[in-house]
């Protein structure tokens, strides 16, 4: 094993505990240069060739900002290393011309890095921080592989490399005017109205980016990246805020790309999108924060299915103690169970939209989830449950304590995020919230790092470890995927289960991740109706039932994985489509 260490600067601070790394190293005590203080930054340098591994310094830094990680011996010299005690990359993916190729892993893991090289914005120095970096030292590593000629063309400016970025929610600061002018400016394809039609723009043309939704703005995101002219697109996140319907819309607009003979990139954390949208995957793994491998290029199916089993077969590496398994569970009988929340028909008026909701009860000990196209009412009927809005008409006759984590989290607190949590989750310090919150969504990578630097997976993070926070009887989360990786996806889902059942609570869960819905839900209920017009809210039904119905009005039909029984979509008038649709079973066949 050859080992790193890696420094969190972020974590560091050697003012408050006087270096304490140094004063009990073995090598510092033994007069050996392991652990140095370095002149410009002011912190330590761990030096790697005289580290011994022995832990003492992890084990002693009271901000936890020390990690020393053994490597596996396989892997060859890192393709990029941001400097000493930092983040290493080993691999790269292989591209190629008229296919769409997919990146899964954690957050932390690379993926980033790995769209910086390709966009030629970052040239990767083959782990030799020390030296400057140069495209003929990349091009002559690269010798005989389809990236030498990649990285030649790039070098020589032959390569146009065309990025959706990941925070969407960002661009109404930079981007000024209508939507119509931005989208019209960018068309150097002469796909305008093609692009409109297929991502369902034309109500929000006239509109300003101001006053856009976050589906809205990942949706004109996607629109202006694919209507640019390019040789390599890579889109980060594309589907985060879109429904099911929006998230194939644009999986048929991103592969448009392939067809047209383009390289795509893609970095999704919806399996059920990923899966719909790549030719092949190349899988991550690693240490977050630590290091990450790009390992080799897979089928589709096998890569994903590998990924949920935690074990790469051709790598020979296991990636996760244990598989992700998918249950199918029987259908939940009506009136099975102890009522927490009861409501009657419900109806709300606003000025050119109405909702109604379909009389309903919520269970203890349940989580129903709640899905349908955006702009039909899911977060107006969650507001009305927390007490945030009343109903025009009818009531809830069980009043219950909510607690809610809305969809848009707001960033400009000011403070760290402990300080956040002080501030806002009643818990926090308690050996509960530590061991059943905080260790599993891993917020001890976050407290001393301010608010407003968070990325959009950390604050959802710490928006989801405050509402779990609150004694309630009934917890509502908006779209809590969006920005998380799969297996923060997962660790959540098991959070918020584990609170429901110890609390002897409930959870309304409003998402469009359908692996995600499939993997947590007991319940769900079902929104239709005319998005910005008029919702309508059926009554909490199995989950089967609920999504039958659901894909009915969509027109997709899903299936189960025969090996992880994960959920995945069938292609349009494919030969199982078309069985299914006959059948009347959207969501897949019954065994």
């Amino acid at each position: 094993m050859s080992r790193i260490s890696i420094l969190d600067k972020d974590k560091c601070q050697p003012k408050k505990c006087n270096t304490v790394c140094m004063h009990y190293c073995p090598g510092v005590r033994m007069d050996e240069d392991t652990i140095v203080i370095d002149e410009k930054t002011k912190k330590p340098l761990i030096s790697e060739e005289l580290c011994s591994g022995c832990g003492i310094c992890t084990n002693r830094c009271p901000f936890g900002a020390i990690s020393v990680i053994n490597l596996p011996e396989a892997l060859d010299d890192p393709i990029h290393r941001y400097g000493q005690n930092s983040f290493e990359l080993f691999g790269l993916p292989s591209l190629k011309e008229g296919t769409v190729l997919g990146l899964l892993g954690q957050n932390g893991i690379g993926k980033s890095t790995i769209m910086r090289i390709l966009s030629g914005e970052l040239i990767p120095n083959l782990g030799n921080y020390e030296e400057e970096a140069t495209w003929d030292k990349v091009i002559e590593y690269y010798k005989g592989s389809s990236l030498q000629n990649y990285f030649k063309a790039l070098q020589a400016g032959e390569i146009k490399t065309i990025h959706k970025p990941q925070m969407v929610d960002q661009l109404s600061k930079v981007v000024q005017g209508n939507v119509k002018t931005l989208l019209s400016n960018v068309d150097e394809r002469g796909k305008l109205d093609e692009i409109i039609d297929d991502l369902d723009l034309k109500n929000v043309l006239e509109r300003d980016m101001q006053n856009l939704s976050g589906g809205e703005l990942q949706r004109v995101a996607i629109a202006a990246t694919v209507l640019r002219e390019g040789d390599f697109y890579y889109f980060d996140e594309p589907t985060s805020w879109l429904d099911v319907r929006q998230r194939l819309n644009a999986v048929k607009v991103i592969r448009s790309l392939a067809e047209a003979g383009k390289s795509v990139l893609v970095i999704e954390h919806d399996l059920a999108t990923l899966d719909a949208l790549s030719d092949n995957v190349h899988l991550l793994y690693g240490e977050p924060g630590g290091y990450g491998v790009v390992s080799g290029n897979k089928g589709v199916r096998v890569g994903i299915n590998a990924y949920i089993n935690g074990f790469l077969q051709e790598e020979n590496v296991r990636i996760r103690k244990q598989a992700i398994e998918f249950s199918i569970r029987p259908p939940t009988p009506e009136d099975d169970g102890e009522v927490l929340s009861e409501y009657s028909d419900l109806k709300k008026e606003y000025d050119g939209f109405t909702l109604e909701a379909e009389a309903g009860k919520i269970y203890h000990d349940e989580i129903v989830t709640a899905f349908g196209s955006n702009g039909i009412g899911k977060t107006t009927f969650a507001k009305i449950l927390a007490g945030v809005e009343k109903p025009s008409e009818g009531n809830i006759l069980e009043k219950v304590e909510i607690a809610y984590k809305p969809q848009y989290i707001e960033s400009d607190f000011d403070g760290t995020a402990q300080d956040f949590l002080f501030a806002n989750a009643p818990t926090y310090g308690s050996n509960i919230f530590n061991s059943e919150i905080g260790k599993p969504l891993a917020l001890e990578n976050l407290l001393d790092k301010k608010v407003k630097k968070l990325s959009g997976g950390e604050l959802q993070r710490l928006a989801l470890a405050v509402t779990l926070s609150q004694d309630a009887d009934t917890y509502l989360f908006d779209e809590p995927t969006a920005f998380l990786d799969v297996e923060q996806r997962l660790i959540a889902a098991r959070v918020i289960r584990k609170i429901v059942e110890s609390r002897n609570a409930a959870s309304l869960i409003i998402d469009h991740d359908i692996v995600f819905i499939d993997y947590i839900s007991d319940r769900a209920m079902v929104f239709s109706g005319e998005p910005g017009l008029n919702g309508k809210a059926s009554k909490p039904a199995d989950l089967r039932t609920s999504m039958n119905q659901f894909l009915g009005d969509l027109d997709i039909t899903f299936r189960r994985d025969k090996e992880t029984k994960r959920p995945r979509v069938n292609k349009y008038d494919s030969y199982l489509d078309r069985e299914q649709k006959e059948q009347g079973e959207y969501y897949y066949l019954k065994e």
